[in-house]
């Protein structure tokens, strides 16, 4: 029997955007690292390889390493990914890493998605808003939820707040106020919750304006680059739709 020939293994060369903008003295550079490719090595396998073996003052971040928590965002290629979902043998041999744009850097391939979450849920009022949850009795506070209600809301739960689709955005990186596909997203589940008491006039309030519906320019970066694979430009057209009613 003839036996497939193994594949050889490739040495990759990766080149990471470095800088440390709390040291006065770091400047912006590219620093090139190689790593022996090994079978399903993914870019956080190499990253942890460079960081034990190369260099350990190397900034960047994860915690599941399963594509749920969404640390590990970083440019890849030019492209917004996730380092803990991307195999190295989908990548070429000269790999180029770089921060997601849009946020606050804190060192290296690490940003502070948080603070932007924050800060947009903060303008959007992302929260359930019903007078009766001041109650006490819970049981009173849950009502039954259809099923295809809730199959929907859960759809757009998935977001993992990565920053993909806000490095992605051509509004996001003029804009620093535009809400992006992950706070229009959340204003769409919001709306579909039967428990928040607020009107489409409410919701027009917050997002029928350049910050919001009105300022994405459709370039469909948002779901072209989202881990999740969320309908992210059809939600945004829908309340789009919405509030130009709304306004009408």
């Amino acid at each position: 029997m003839n036996q497939i020939p193994a594949t050889e293994a490739r040495t990759l060369h990766i080149q990471i955007l470095r800088h440390n903008p709390s040291d006065p003295q770091s400047e912006p550079r590219l620093q090139s690292f190689e790593v022996e490719e090994a079978d399903t090595m993914t870019l956080f396998i190499a990253l942890n390889d460079i960081r034990e073996n190369q260099d350990p003052s190397l900034q960047f971040d994860f915690v599941c390493r399963a594509g749920i928590c969404g640390s590990c965002g970083m440019i890849i290629n030019g492209r917004p990914g996730l380092a803990c979902r991307t195999l190295t043998k989908d990548l070429p041999q000269h790999i180029t890493l770089a921060p997601l744009p849009a946020f606050e850097l804190i060192g290296d391939l690490s940003v502070d998605t948080g603070k932007w979450m924050r800060g947009m849920s903060e303008q959007l009022e992302t929260w359930v808003h019903n007078q009766g949850l001041e109650q006490t009795d819970i049981s009173a506070l849950e009502q039954p939820m259809e099923q295809a209600l809730a199959d929907e809301i859960y759809e757009l739960e998935r977001c993992i707040e990565c920053g993909c689709c806000i490095a992605a955005c051509g509004t996001a990186q003029m804009r620093e106020d535009f809400a992006g596909a992950v706070g229009l997203n959340q204003i769409t589940r919001f709306r579909l919750d039967p428990r928040d008491e607020r009107s489409d006039a409410d919701f027009y309030q917050l997002v029928g304006n350049d910050s919001g519906v009105f300022g994405c320019m459709t370039l469909l970066g948002c779901e072209d680059m989202c881990p999740k694979e969320l309908p992210l430009a059809a939600q945004i057209a829908f309340l789009r739709r919405r509030m130009v009613s709304t306004r009408s």
